[in-house]
């Protein structure tokens, strides 16, 4: 099978896009295929794969022509990746499939997402955050309280000591099944300083990852409310690969910005 493909990160969370505007070069998208395609020594390697297909290809009912098609490193459907939809809407703009001079609607599986691109600097609504009770989770011998946030994907925040605490994460934190059926990403936080903190994250189905924007956001939104932070506020977010903006508005959106570059493009014929 021979398609084309591009490479894009947002901080050091690494997608591979695949172009397939109609839905004729993928299909269903195979799970097993999409798993080879991110393995880091048999494949392109990737935290992720986004299909560029527009919403009536898929059936999906958006106000936007384009929908972000995610899939998580081993192959299984993800409802949204923050990092991921800026890399998809910087790939629209320099593709001219949408304009940039004003904002504009990717479609996901959580919705429609809006973007505005000033620079270098891409920001989306991600909607409404649900914040929602305590659980636990353990790595490394430890276990820690961690706040539920839900922002388009489960997320259990915990806050650490040290980013350290949480071990090498080459395993799956522990964590409560029956809160999070569907898996949860897990994100380890610090603080460094007012409306600063620093997270790394283990991500469901692809790891420890150099970024997550969704987490991000579940990060910015835990601390918020730890902070009991009067909105409109903002956090800065470091990440192992980067450092990314959260603002929380009066009406109850948040907001992520942070980069996002394509650094790599060509066709493949795939014989795996």
């Amino acid at each position: 099978m021979a398609f084309a493909w591009l490479k894009g990160h947002g901080t050091e969370n690494d997608f591979v896009l695949l172009p397939d505007h109609d839905g004729t070069v993928h299909g269903d998208l195979d799970a097993g295929f999409i798993a080879a395609l991110c393995h880091r020594r048999r494949g392109i390697g990737a935290d992720g794969v986004l299909r560029v297909i527009r919403s009536s290809a898929i059936g999906i009912d958006s106000a936007g022509e384009w929908f972000m098609d995610y899939r998580n490193a081993d192959g299984s459907v993800s409802e949204m990746c923050g990092n991921g939809v800026r890399v998809f809407a910087l790939h629209l703009v320099q593709e001219g499939l949408v304009d940039a001079a004003t904002s504009f609607v990717v479609g996901t599986r959580d919705g429609d997402k809006r973007v505005s691109i000033d620079g270098d600097a891409i920001s989306v609504d991600m909607g409404v955050p649900v914040v929602q009770g305590v659980s636990k989770v353990s790595a490394d011998g430890n276990t820690w309280e961690a706040q539920d946030v839900r922002t388009g994907n489960p997320h259990a925040v915990a806050f650490v000591d040290r980013l350290g605490d949480a071990g090498t994460l080459l395993a799956e934190p522990a964590y409560d099944e029956s809160v999070y059926p569907e898996g949860v990403n897990i994100e380890f936080v610090v603080r460094e300083g007012e409306h600063h903190v620093a997270m790394r994250v283990h991500e469901r189905g692809s790891g420890e990852t150099r970024s997550c924007g969704t987490g991000a956001c579940a990060v910015a939104v835990a601390t918020a409310v730890a902070d009991q932070a009067v909105r409109p506020t903002t956090y800065r977010v470091d990440v192992p690969g980067g450092t990314v903006h959260v603002s929380w508005d009066a009406g109850n959106h948040i907001t992520l910005t942070g980069p996002a570059e394509i650094v790599a493009r060509g066709t493949m014929d795939w014989t795996a």
